[in-house]
């Protein structure tokens, strides 16, 4: 498991797309690995493995926080409760967002029981809100694509991939929002590229970011992203 940060409270790691954070339903009925299988090898002599201080959606690649031991597990809980860490991740969407930037408010409540934790927009929904930035603009064989960095504001189940699919450009490799297919598509294009953490009241707060996946260069680079950039 790529290693992006450590100290003695938390440490970052790179996770990859398609590695669930949990055993959930899908997970318990094949035999397939999680996060939480590789988590011993990253205890670095602690007596306790960590623990995941939050999740991130089994396609979704990038930046996960891991609580070392109890205290900073719930100090780490407290600070995403309080909404004072940052997040920011990049997508590529199919698309042309007309504004270069703004803001996504639209809330969101579950599509329905039988549809586990998809989600749609709806007026009597929990508030939702994502700022977007438009970092590049590029095309490929399905039509215009825009990369963006996206910062959630709230915490919804799914809410930058509903917020992008209500707009009017869902994300590329989406097979629940968008329009890829269930089999050989090109993968999620979501990455949670960096994440900022005050832990320490007398230190600046830890910035960390994850390099891009192998599965995003290329609508990346479509768009303007250049590695030696």
């Amino acid at each position: 498991m790529p290693l992006l940060y450590r100290d003695a409270m938390m440490l970052v790691i790179d996770k990859p797309a398609g590695l669930p954070v949990h055993r959930g339903p899908q997970a318990k009925q094949r035999v397939i690995p999680v996060l939480t299988d590789y988590l011993d090898a990253l205890r670095f002599g602690l007596p306790r493995k960590p623990e995941a201080a939050h999740r991130l959606d089994k396609d979704t690649s990038g930046c996960l926080v891991l609580g070392r031991h109890p205290r900073a597990m719930a100090e780490l809980n407290q600070m995403f409760r309080d909404g004072r860490i940052g997040k920011t991740y990049w997508a590529i969407v199919q698309g042309s967002p007309e504004q270069d930037e703004g803001l996504i408010d639209l809330p969101l409540e579950r599509r329905s029981p039988e549809r586990g934790w998809w989600m749609k927009v709806d007026p009597a929904g929990l508030p939702s809100q994502t700022r977007y930035r438009v970092l590049g603009r590029g095309q490929d064989e399905t039509g215009p694509l825009a990369w963006l960095a996206m910062e959630p504001l709230t915490g919804r189940t799914h809410q930058l991939r509903v917020h992008c699919q209500a707009s009017g450009w869902p994300m590329l490799g989406d097979e629940i929002y968008g329009s890829a297919p269930r089999e050989g598509g090109p993968g999620l294009q979501l990455h949670a590229r960096s994440i900022t953490v005050p832990l320490y009241r007398k230190r600046e707060p830890i910035r960390v970011e994850a390099p891009p996946p192998e599965h995003m260069l290329a609508a990346l680079e479509a768009c303007g992203w250049s590695e030696s950039a």
